[in-house]
């Protein structure tokens, strides 16, 4: 029976065999030129031949252009040369099962029919904005009793500030549309993810705020490379079509200059 092998380089990389510690790296510096050697390094000290990995699973963002690129293309690149079957998965969707667990943990994941935590996921977009997403705490959603996350708001970018008008919003909606005997039910909104800390004051405008933890899911060890690995394949199963493809949600930095340069001579072109 092969091995998974998760690859995410949505901030920094975190790179490991589900089941083992992963190697995490988070200087944004160097840890695109880290990432092969420490993708080895996880194999060989989990004591697996690289043919001997069966799914290779990877962030595809949300996340800023370059280091998210590497990520992507590496796994790609594994997963042809070994045969492995290649998943991607989103890293705000798996922030909220990991989210219960850690309120779990703590002993404040209140009863259901007091309290609906919903989690505002987050990753860092630098120029000041956040990739996010707001969810529900997940209900039990298919026949196979498969546990889902509803999108309260799909996948963006945005201010801060904006994001946190945006989260009342939605809350408000929410609530709203609860069922009657739900009407008292206290809502907290939990923002998850690297950036959270960073604009904290900002995010404090959300009503409902409830923890801001500044950490991802693919920062717990071991038992977040498997909460990530779960979540991807069982996303994968119920959408098993969905395309390997990096999640920019902003146009990358680099442009093409116009005109283009001459070349031996001839004529500069115009980017098309």
């Amino acid at each position: 029976m092969g091995c998974t092998l998760v690859i995410d380089t949505s901030f920094g990389s975190t790179v490991g065999i589900v089941g083992r510690e992963p190697i995490v790296e988070t200087d944004s510096r160097t840890h695109v030129e880290k990432l092969q050697v420490n993708i080895a390094r996880a194999v060989e000290e989990a004591g697996f031949p690289a043919s001997d990995i069966a799914t290779v699973i990877v962030g595809t963002g949300p996340a800023p252009f370059t280091g998210l690129r590497a990520g992507i293309v590496t796994a790609k690149a594994l997963a042809f040369a070994t045969g492995a079957t290649l998943i991607g998965h989103n890293v705000l969707e798996s922030q909220v099962q990991w989210n219960l667990i850690r309120r779990g943990k703590a002993g404040t994941l209140d009863d259901t029919h007091k309290c609906h935590v919903l989690t505002l996921a987050v990753n860092d977009a630098r120029r000041k904005q956040l990739y996010f997403a707001l969810y529900s705490d997940p209900l039990v959603g298919d026949p196979n009793g498969e546990t889902v996350a509803t999108a309260l708001i799909d996948m963006d970018i945005d201010y801060p500030a904006s994001i946190a008008q945006r989260v009342n919003d939605a809350v408000h909606t929410y609530r709203d549309g609860l069922m009657p005997e739900d009407s008292n039910v206290d809502v907290v909104v939990d923002v998850v993810g690297h950036g959270a800390r960073k604009y904290a004051d900002a995010l404090g405008a959300i009503e409902q705020l409830g923890d801001i933890t500044d950490e991802s899911v693919l920062d717990q060890g071991e038992q977040g490379l498997a909460i990530f690995a779960t979540d991807a394949e069982l996303v994968a199963n119920r959408n098993p079509d969905t395309p390997v493809e990096p999640l920019y949600l902003r146009r990358p930095d680099a442009e093409v200059p116009n005109p283009l340069k001459h070349v031996l001579g001839h004529a500069g072109a115009d980017k098309a």
